[in-house]
């Protein structure tokens, strides 16, 4: 069982099987079709396609982000139609970083399926290994029926998430720490190209997440994010640590990491700043500001 990153190589061994499910889910903030385009141009073997656009969101109502956490009901029903049992192994790519691949991961975790894990340096790593590829478009081989008779729903999601009026009660009454996953310049309010209001979520700390891997894309070596999360927490238990983003998935980035720092236990604002900037009552600081102010330059 593969339960976080996955090697290219011995990924490229393990195919085909009827007992693994790969998902490519590359995806380009800037042109929302672009994943689909490179997936029929080239993928591994097998694979299918997810849009985070499409299907691994839900629809948008102008005040839950760009990217809305679907209902688990629903996302169980997509997995179904895709094939997903409870004995599948679960590989998922992108182009190379693994920021929309550690959404997917995040996502399957929360349905209760562990047998889930990254493929470290995602599709260029796999044409670095020699990896095969294949064009066109693949189905599921599973039918929705099949797939029904071999999967449930847990109890309770398997992954922690906290909403809004959290993140706003713990402001003025701390109970965890949010650790905002972008760009350093977005977290300090310097500039903003998705979102209408610059800035951060006051009492929030940055940890941009493509700090989490080397130049080539893949991981750092989980005793390196081990100490670097563990310098920018000071001693905060990572069941008391809250990821945010701008839109729920690069945050996903961070708390995978941080798994594989084996700091296990952190949760997920899933709206994130998208979300929290919608409703221009709640407070917004910008760089050497500490204050909770109303948010300015909507």
């Amino acid at each position: 069982m593969f339960k976080q990153l996955m090697d290219a190589h011995e990924m490229r061994d393990k195919l085909p099987s009827r007992e693994w499910l790969v998902f490519d889910v590359r995806h380009d903030l800037a042109d929302h079709a672009a994943g689909r385009r490179a997936y029929e141009q080239g993928h591994i073997p097998g694979a299918l396609f997810l849009d985070h656009e499409t299907q691994l969101a839900a629809p948008k109502t102008g005040r839950n982000g760009r990217h809305p956490l679907p209902d688990l009901a629903d996302f169980a029903a997509l997995m179904r139609t895709q094939g997903l049992t409870r004995r599948a192994q679960v590989l998922v790519y992108d182009a190379g970083n693994g920021m929309f691949a550690s959404h997917l991961w995040w996502m399957l975790r929360w349905l209760g399926h562990e047998s889930v894990a990254v493929l470290d340096g995602g599709w260029q790593a796999w044409l670095d290994a020699g990896g095969a590829v294949e064009t066109g478009v693949n189905m599921p081989a599973l039918t929705e029926a099949q797939a029904v008779q071999g999967m449930h729903l847990p109890a309770q999601p398997s992954m922690p998430t906290v909403d809004a009026q959290q993140v706003l009660a713990n402001i003025q009454n701390p109970a965890f720490t949010l650790v905002d996953a972008r760009a350093a310049n977005r977290y300090r309010g310097e500039t903003e190209p998705l979102d209408p209001v610059a800035g951060h979520i006051p009492g929030a700390v940055n940890r941009p997440a493509t700090l989490n891997v080397a130049e080539d894309g893949r991981f750092k070596p989980a005793a390196e994010l081990r100490r670097d999360f563990g310098a920018l927490l000071a001693g905060t238990p990572a069941t008391d640590i809250v990821h945010q983003c701008g839109s729920g998935i690069t945050a996903c980035h961070n708390l995978f990491a941080m798994e594989l720092a084996g700091l296990h236990g952190s949760a997920l604002y899933h709206g994130s700043w998208s979300e929290w900037v919608s409703d221009p009552a709640r407070p917004v600081a910008r760089s050497g500001q500490g204050g909770n102010g109303p948010p300015t330059g909507v």
